[in-house]
């Protein structure tokens, strides 16, 4: 058996996104997941990268993404498994999943997109105190193989440009989710 190494992830300079340009680096706070500290920090969503917030979730670029646009949609209320979230929780986070996925293709035209959850430290998932769903545009000649062969990333555009891009697409609410005014 062959092994991928992915040791992209830890060369990654503090406080600099995968662009190579600074980010919002913020340490989880007492009590609180990282990812509730980014969406409960006083920052500016075009610091932290937040895109959108419904009463009871929120979305927000990955500062690591697979590939340009690659965004990530969380309940607000950190829980670990699908299995934990309340039906209400549960339903706002698929909405909003799916207007990710709308804001997505009409910014990038991918040809398709990856959705899906890594749950727990052994699914996959980075931040495994918090569930989070990932939509991550692709492209039918896309450079992915770049990662295991060159240990690199090619990203055509800096993270606030996606940013920018998908805050300009994005629809209004659809299926009643609410949005939350942001920063």
């Amino acid at each position: 058996m062959e092994y991928v190494f992915s040791g992209w992830r830890l060369n990654q300079p503090k406080g600099f996104g995968a662009d190579g340009l600074p980010h919002a680096a913020l340490a989880p706070e007492p009590g609180k997941t990282l990812f509730e500290t980014i969406e409960q920090s006083d920052l500016d969503d075009a610091a932290t990268y937040v895109l959108a917030r419904t009463e009871l979730s929120f979305a927000l670029l990955n500062v690591y993404p697979y590939t340009t646009g690659h965004v990530m949609v969380l309940p607000r209320l950190a829980q670990p498994s699908l299995l934990d979230l309340s039906e209400e929780v549960y339903h706002d986070l698929w909405r909003l999943v799916r207007i990710a996925a709308i804001a997505v293709s009409e910014a990038f035209k991918p040809d398709g997109l990856n959705i899906g959850v890594n749950e727990g430290v052994a699914g996959g998932g980075s931040q495994p105190d918090h569930l989070h769903v990932h939509v991550v545009p692709r492209w039918s000649a896309d450079t992915n193989f770049m990662t295991t062969v060159a240990n690199a990333r090619i990203l055509p555009i800096t993270l606030a440009e996606s940013w920018e891009r998908l805050r300009a697409f994005w629809p209004e609410p659809i299926d009643g989710a609410t949005p939350v005014p942001g920063r």
